[in-house]
C-alpha cells in the first residue's frame, strides 16, 4: 500500500497532479479542496490511497491524513464510490463533511452534485456513530447548535431568502462561530445575503 508520495510537481490540475519520485512519474487524482492547499512550489507531499480495481490502479492524493480518513469512510459506504467521494471534498471541507453526518444535516450532504436523498441518508445512518467516536464529537453541543442553524434558517426563509443560498451563508457563520445564539446567526447572515 502506498500511503503518501514525497517529490518534485510537475504538474497540476484542479483534478490531479503529477509529482516526480526518484525519476517514476504518480498521478494523483486529488480534490479541490487538496488542491487549494498544495502550495505552488517544487516539493510536495500527499497522503494517499490506492484504489486497485480489476481494470486500473488509481491513485488518490490529499492534503491531510484527515481529509484521507474521510475519504476512506465515504467510500466504506454502499453507493459512495471514489469518484463520488472526492466529488463531495471538492464540494465540501472534511470538516464541514464530518459535522454535517454528526448533525444529522440531509440538506448539507444532498447539496453535493450528484448526491441524492437517499444516498445522503444512507451515508449519515452508516457513518454517524463511527464519526461521533472517531473525532469525540459531542453530540449535545451537535445538536443545540443544529437547532440554533435550523431556527436561524426557518426566520430566514419567513423573511423571504432563497434556502440553498441561506443554508450556505448560515454553514459558514456556524462553522466559525459554534456557539452563536440564533439571533446573532441571523445578523450575520443578513449582512451576507
Amino acid at each position: 500500500m502506498i500511503t503518501h508520495i514525497k517529490g518534485k510537481m510537475v504538474e497540476k490540475n484542479p483534478t490531479d497532479v503529477t509529482i516526480d519520485c526518484n525519476g517514476v512519474g504518480y498521478l494523483l487524482n486529488i480534490s479541490l479542496n487538496t488542491f487549494s492547499q498544495i502550495p505552488d512550489q517544487e516539493n510536495v507531499h500527499l497522503f494517499t490511497h490506492l484504489q486497485v480495481r480489476e481494470d486500473a490502479h488509481i491513485l488518490y492524493g490529499f492534503a491531510s491524513k484527515g481529509e484521507r480518513d474521510v475519504f476512506r469512510l465515504l467510500i466504506s459506504v454502499s453507493g459512495i464510490g471514489a469518484n463520488t467521494a472526492r466529488t463531495m471534498l471538492s464540494s465540501l471541507t472534511p470538516k464541514q463533511i464530518r459535522e454535517g453526518i454528526a448533525t444529522e444535516d440531509v440538506a448539507l450532504i444532498q447539496s453535493i452534485k450528484g448526491i441524492g436523498a437517499k444516498t445522503a441518508q444512507r451515508v449519515i445512518i452508516d457513518l454517524k456513530d463511527k464519526i461521533i467516536k472517531i473525532y469525540d464529537i459531542d453530540e449535545v453541543s451537535v445538536n443545540r447548535n443544529n437547532t440554533n442553524k435550523d431556527e436561524a434558517l426557518s426566520a430566514l426563509e419567513v423573511l423571504g431568502f432563497v434556502k440553498k443560498q441561506a443554508e450556505r451563508v448560515v454553514d459558514k457563520i456556524v462553522v466559525a462561530q459554534p456557539d452563536a445564539t440564533v439571533e446573532a446567526i441571523i445578523k450575520q447572515a443578513l449582512k451576507n445575503l
